[in-house]
């Protein structure tokens, strides 16, 4: 056991036993379905399965990040027992969810002036953040210190490489990220983007592409391009998923059968809901350790 707290945002979309088995505390971000509001608790207060059937019915969505003074509640829990933390946030890319971070850390800076807080902006998303959490627990318990392992995710982090595609243009259009004429057209023509998170952390349309089994394969073609020692990648790979587990798992065995040294199979996770209510239903993130982000 650690003496400091390892600590992220349910935004890392892995499970809730993922997370207590690799001893990473978590916070939760906010979602609203029609109106309503529920903690993104990884799918305890709404299944996801509910959840993108409602939105595929139509439900509208809303999300809320990490106020300071959830932050300020959940920091001061781990330091008023003796503990450091190093927190990563959801990308800033993303969200703003880094700053509510950074400031509830500078208010207790002055209270607990004898302990360590680190806050680190991720620049990830999804189980890519979540692969990121993943290392950062490995480290600790190999006896990295919290001093080096704040040092190692701030060298490191752009490594984590994020490919990602949507089936429904319509939830981007909702979100701003495509124009509402391109969705139209998009969806007609059965376009797909295919997307990644660039070097600051942003969603960014990398290149459209006609069919789902075609965008399947650029996406692992990615991988064949980008990872960590080319065929002989040796690192995990993870998928999330929403509400569309058969593309997640085609996705998979694809890359299973490019990388026969992986690290274990490839682990499926599903999207949760603060990510999902802006890619909606339908959507496959491939996760991996390659070369840096620097576009």
């Amino acid at each position: 056991m650690s003496n400091y707290i390892l600590s992220c945002c349910s935004t890392a979309d892995l499970t809730n036993e993922h997370f207590s088995k690799r001893d990473i505390s978590y916070i939760c971000f906010h979602f609203e379905i029609d109106g309503t509001e529920f903690p993104d608790d990884l799918g305890k207060s709404i299944p996801f399965k509910e959840f993108y059937t409602m939105m595929a019915n139509g439900s509208m969505t809303k999300t809320s990040q990490v106020s300071v003074g959830e932050y300020l509640e959940y920091f001061e829990k781990f330091l008023k027992e003796g503990k450091d933390v190093l927190h990563l946030t959801l990308s800033s890319g993303i969200s703003g969810t880094l700053n509510s971070a950074t400031i509830a850390k500078e208010q207790l800076k002055e209270k607990y002036p004898e302990r360590k807080l680190y806050v680190v902006d991720s620049l990830a998303a999804s189980a890519g953040y979540g692969l990121l959490m993943d290392k950062l627990a490995d480290l600790r318990d190999e006896g990295m210190s919290i001093d080096s392992l704040y040092e190692w995710v701030i060298e490191h982090k752009l490594n984590c490489q994020h490919w990602f595609f949507v089936s429904d243009l319509k939830y981007l259009v909702r979100g701003g990220r495509v124009s509402k004429v391109a969705g139209t057209i998009g969806n007609v023509l059965n376009i797909c983007p295919l997307m990644n998170v660039d070097y600051q952390g942003h969603l960014i349309v990398r290149s459209k592409i006609r069919g789902k089994n075609a965008v399947m394969r650029a996406q692992v073609q990615k991988m064949v391009e980008l990872a960590e020692n080319g065929a002989d990648y040796d690192g995990e790979c993870y998928i999330s998923n929403s509400d569309c587990y058969e593309d997640a798992k085609a996705v998979a065995d694809m890359v299973e059968e490019k990388f026969p040294k992986l690290k274990g199979r490839v682990k499926i996770f599903s999207i949760g809901t603060t990510i999902g209510s802006h890619t909606g239903p339908g959507t496959v993130a491939l996760f991996f350790w390659g070369s840096k982000r620097i576009d």
